[in-house]
């Protein structure tokens, strides 16, 4: 049934002049009927937002803290879905950004409360958010953990029964398991060295079960940028597999915190080469009955497999602040790799020859084939490494070598953007020096419209700023400043770190103190329950080294933030070759991603007109003055200096 639009549109009628009218009868009378601020601010967006949609244009909409964005773009995608009668898709920076923007007192819940109608709003999340069952087997049979056996008592019966699923009920998403930690939901949920194409529980798999649900959606599809990405790349294989596409065709797509889709997209675009998945793949093809050239073959592959990734972990090291490790001896790596490489160009033309002999399973020959190709394509961007980032990763279960390739912007151009359909970004950081060249560059994006809206709210009156000097290497200096500015705010504290490491280090000293208030550590539950859980208790602390954007707890629950460390990227490969691509890697690559992290972690500090509070930041004694000096730009006040 099609959803109707909230106002009436005729046959002579233009859909974008009543759109604009409606649009001014929402921000002039109803919304502030109903309680809601009048916002010129608001309302500029608005009518600056109409344009994209009404000539099918990117827009950079770069509107900061309280102006109110996320309303406006959510009303203009939910009538341009019902004019099209296609969904409009809302990409979010992360899974956690998708919980806020669907919770109960979110924006959309606003939205229909106050408007009066029905919105058909469904989440389409990636698949590490959701259960393996096959790892779920394996981990209650090995696992000592009472989290884990709870999960699979809680699996819905038609998962274990080979009968009808007429009683079939959503299932397996993250969400559902909060009381797991994140190093039990490692054990038992999805991760990429799965092979769900060949798996025998696919077909009452939680996730597969999902994709069916959302795709139907008639307003709006929220997923990540991580997923928007896996989608636009995988599309044509999944078509070639026979199966749909992530998603359905769409009327719109809107990027909250825009800023981070380059990022998303290069991720999306990343290559894994698992040690175990090559040999899996082909152990099910030397059980086809197949000539022993072939089979010899296939052996070589596997034991040259070994010899390399034996190789990479006796010389990678470990970054620090980071679960990847840095490829060492990389000329050697890349010789093994071209040796490999050959070995499996060699393999897939024999397979052409053994499927003429019709001795392969044909689906097994299909899978081993995509999954090859892949291989194949990933090993020669390793070898070519001026055009990928590569990096390596191992821990107890699986050892993995990643490729990244270096520049997304002409894929971005060809996959994406030449879709003639709105694309809005939305973010409070999009441009730099007032100029949005920048990211649209680094996009593939060279037609496009924008403005920016500055926040309505008096800094000067609501908010506080200490820069607290204090060296990373006087660890209990921190920590005390810390406690004591949480017991002073009684609780109601953000703490934001740098790294999961920083974290946890401040973690294992808190816990041999004594805490005035309750303490929620990011990894210990599932994360959109650890903030709910921040928000309804306002006396308690939140500590987090993932949620510097997007968190949106006002009121009295949040008056106090912290931000441990200045926000600078890791050593990492990715952050290394953005090094070695610029002439000065400290101006061009660390200073501006530690600048705008910092000012998407103030913002979290003031989120409604009513809220107040304080944001401490601490910085090294001995900070170059330029570096001091652009930090001082960035603040909405001016600050207390705290020696």
């Amino acid at each position: 049934m099609l959803k109707t639009l909230p106002f009436t549109v005729s046959k002579t009628d233009s859909f974008y002049d009543k759109l604009s009218e409606w649009i001014g009868d929402v921000f002039y009378d109803i919304l502030p009927e109903q309680g809601f601020e009048l916002r010129d601010e608001q309302i500029f967006m608005a009518f600056q937002l109409e344009k994209a949609f009404k000539e099918k244009k990117i827009v950079f909409a770069e509107a900061g803290v309280g102006t109110g964005k996320t309303l406006v773009y959510l009303l203009y995608a939910i009538c341009y879905a019902r004019y099209t009668n296609k969904p409009a898709i809302i990409s979010c920076a992360d899974e956690t950004l998708i919980e806020q923007l669907v919770k109960e007192e979110g924006d959309i819940a606003k939205i229909k409360n106050a408007l009066g109608i029905q919105i058909d709003v469904r989440m389409a999340k990636a698949r590490d958010q959701y259960l393996c069952l096959k790892k779920l087997d394996h981990a209650v049979n090995i696992v000592e953990s009472e989290a884990i056996d709870r999960v699979y008592d809680e699996l819905p019966p038609f998962v274990h029964e080979a009968g009808s699923m007429a009683t079939y009920e959503a299932y397996g998403d993250r969400k559902q398991y909060p009381y797991l930690n994140d190093e039990e939901w490692a054990m038992v949920g999805w991760d990429p060295l799965q092979n769900c194409f060949t798996c025998d529980k696919r077909h009452r798999c939680g996730q597969t079960l999902s994709r069916d649900y959302y795709r139907k959606s008639q307003d709006l599809i929220i997923c990540s940028h991580d997923f928007f990405m896996e989608h636009v790349w995988t599309k044509e294989s999944r078509k070639r597999e026979g199966q749909l596409p992530l998603l359905p065709d769409y009327s719109c797509v809107v990027f909250d915190e825009g800023h981070l889709l380059e990022f998303a997209a290069q991720k999306a675009l990343t290559y894994k080469i698992s040690e175990n998945s090559l040999a899996n793949i082909l152990q099910t093809l030397i059980a086809n009955d197949v000539r022993e050239e072939t089979l010899f073959l296939m052996e070589d592959i596997i034991d040259l497999n070994n010899e390399f990734f034996q190789m990479l972990a006796s010389t990678a090291e470990n970054v620090v602040g980071s679960d990847r490790y840095e490829i060492q001896n990389l000329d050697q790596a890349k010789k093994m790799a071209k040796k490999l490489y050959e070995k499996i160009e060699a393999l897939q033309e024999a397979l052409v020859f053994e499927a003429e002999l019709y001795t392969i399973n044909e689906y097994d020959l299909k899978i081993s084939e995509e999954f090859l190709d892949q291989i194949s394509y990933s090993l020669s961007l390793f070898i070519r490494s001026n055009e990928a980032i590569s990096w390596f990763e191992m821990n107890d279960e699986s050892r993995s070598v990643v490729i990244m390739p270096r520049l997304v912007n002409q894929i971005l151009s060809e996959e994406v953007f030449s879709k003639k359909v709105p694309y809005v970004f939305s973010s409070a950081t999009l441009s730099e020096n007032g100029s949005f060249d920048y990211i649209a560059e680094s996009l593939g994006i060279s037609d496009y419209v924008s403005f920016s809206v500055a926040s309505p709210f008096d800094y000067e009156e609501v908010m506080k700023v200490n820069l607290v000097k204090a060296n990373d290497e006087n660890f209990e200096q921190k920590m005390a400043f810390t406690l004591d500015s949480i017991e002073k705010a009684n609780g109601s504290t953000l703490v934001l770190f740098s790294s999961k490491e920083e974290l946890q280090c401040f973690k294992g000293a808190a816990s041999a103190k004594s805490l005035p208030v309750p303490f929620y550590y990011e990894g210990d539950e599932e994360i959109s329950s650890l903030v709910k859980k921040f928000q309804s208790h306002q006396e308690s602390v939140l500590l987090s080294y993932h949620l510097w954007e997007g968190l949106d707890v006002p009121g009295e629950s949040l008056r106090n933030v912290i931000i441990f460390s200045l926000p600078f990227p890791p050593k990492d490969p990715v952050f290394q070759a953005k090094r070695n691509a610029v002439e000065k890697p400290f101006e061009e690559v660390d200073l501006p991603y530690m600048l705008l992290r910092l000012r998407q972690g103030i913002g979290r500090l003031i989120r409604t007109s009513e809220d107040y509070g304080t944001v401490s930041i601490f910085v090294p004694e001995h900070l170059e003055k330029e570096v001091f000096n652009k930090i001082l730009d960035i603040l909405p006040v001016q600050p207390a200096i705290i020696e």
